[in-house]
């Protein structure tokens, strides 16, 4: 199994995993996830930390993508965009398969080693 390699890097691929990196942008995407379409102030709240804590982590998932907003009046309302998390699930694919392979070419080699499956 040969898995694709560039020496470049792609920078959008790049924000989403660095957004991904942190588990309070974790926890909030799973809350858009959920709710469909929150406040600043409701994504805070769970989490104690300040609204300007929150703004600066939704922040970081805007620039990857994986969040949007929309101004109601003084309210900011903040919406999960998946096409960023397809891309990094079809990054990780290409390591799934590789292991799989390597599994699958250690139950050929554990099957060849013992044949009849004899336990001692």
């Amino acid at each position: 199994m040969t898995l694709t390699t560039t020496t470049s890097t792609d920078p959008a691929l790049d924000r989403t995993f660095a957004a991904l990196a942190h588990p309070t942008r974790r926890a909030i995407l799973a809350q858009l996830a959920d709710s469909g379409v929150a406040s600043v102030t409701q994504l805070a709240e769970p989490h104690g930390i300040s609204l300007m804590a929150i703004s600066k982590h939704i922040r970081v998932m805007e620039r990857a993508g994986l969040v949007t907003h929309q101004r109601d009046g003084r309210v900011k309302r903040c919406r999960l965009e998946a096409e960023p998390l397809r891309d990094a699930l079809g990054w990780i694919q290409n390591y799934r398969r590789f292991w799989e392979a390597q599994f699958d070419s250690l139950e050929r080699f554990l099957e060849e080693s013992d044949p009849q499956g004899d336990e001692e």
